[in-house]
């Protein structure tokens, strides 16, 4: 809105779903020789370097990135940039349990006092990864199985579902809910708060140039505004942790550690089947 507001003569479609089904649409598109999209945005920012590798997108790299950003947040040819970052820290329901009493530990969700009231999204995967670089394999393995045969776990699907079951108190304390809208709710008003059991797990959010963008003039204004100061400020007040330098906020002095984007492509499978036992997950 903001940014047809700003270029009054461009008029933004969007097309919004999950990552995974924009991820299929673009490919099938481009398989089909057709040219739709004009910039990728999405949360899971393996499946922008796979576009990378499948030469999808354009190179286009704006001189504010590389006065105000990170070089961990860009590729150097200017084919990927992170504009936000997603972490994933647990969601309590603070009518139900305060925060003083919060684990401290995953080890302390083994106390029975969490039982039937635990739980997860369905496809954090990558979550689960990155938690077992932290804690190490053998260690993790062993503290997510107890805890899952002693306490149980509520497997469900959606991270904005899970944060409203957080609220509801239907499920009174989540591993993986997104603290953007953990956020937002709790800035309304409800019960919610989130924390970190040491660094939360985060996912970098990568934008592309479509390389056979339609309108690629206006694709490179849109880039361009949503890594300025001014569409980093949007991001930062929707409760999104910014990348850009320019943007002062507690959200991105957060420790974090980063879910890395190539193990999730490589170790896909891997890690998948492995959170599918852990939780006792069924189906496809």
């Amino acid at each position: 809105k903001t940014f047809e507001q700003k270029f009054p003569g461009i008029a933004v479609r969007v097309e919004r779903s999950g990552a995974e089904r924009v991820f299929t649409r673009i490919a099938q598109e481009y398989q089909s020789n057709i040219a739709a999209v004009d910039v990728a945005n999405t949360a899971d920012q393996a499946h922008v370097i796979i576009w990378r590798k499948e030469g999808l997108l354009a190179p286009y790299l704006p001189q504010e990135v590389v006065e105000n950003y990170d070089k961990i947040y860009y590729d150097p040819e200017g084919l990927e940039i992170v504009t936000r970052v997603l972490v994933s820290p647990f969601g309590i329901n603070t009518n139900l349990v305060k925060m003083e009493d919060a684990p401290k530990s995953f080890t302390d969700l083994l106390n029975p006092k969490w039982k039937g009231k635990l739980g997860i999204e369905q496809e954090d995967s990558d979550w689960l990864a990155g938690i077992f670089g932290s804690l190490g394999d053998p260690r993790a393995r062993k503290v997510f199985r107890d805890i899952v045969a002693n306490n149980g776990m509520s497997v469900r699907k959606g991270h904005t579902l899970l944060s409203q079951l957080v609220v509801s108190g239907e499920v009174p304390l989540a591993l993986t809910v997104y603290n953007y809208k953990a956020q937002q709710l709790k800035v309304q008003g409800a019960p919610i708060d989130w924390f970190s059991i040491g660094s939360a797990i985060a996912r970098p959010n990568g934008i592309g140039v479509a390389r056979k963008a339609p309108h690629p003039h206006a694709a490179v204004l849109f880039y361009d505004f949503e890594l300025s100061p001014e569409g980093q400020k949007i991001i930062a007040d929707l409760e999104f942790v910014p990348t850009s330098k320019k943007i002062d906020t507690p959200l991105n002095k957060l420790p974090m550690t980063f879910v890395d984007a190539k193990v999730a492509i490589d170790e896909y499978d891997k890690w998948k089947n492995l959170y599918r036992q852990l939780f006792n997950i069924r189906g496809t």
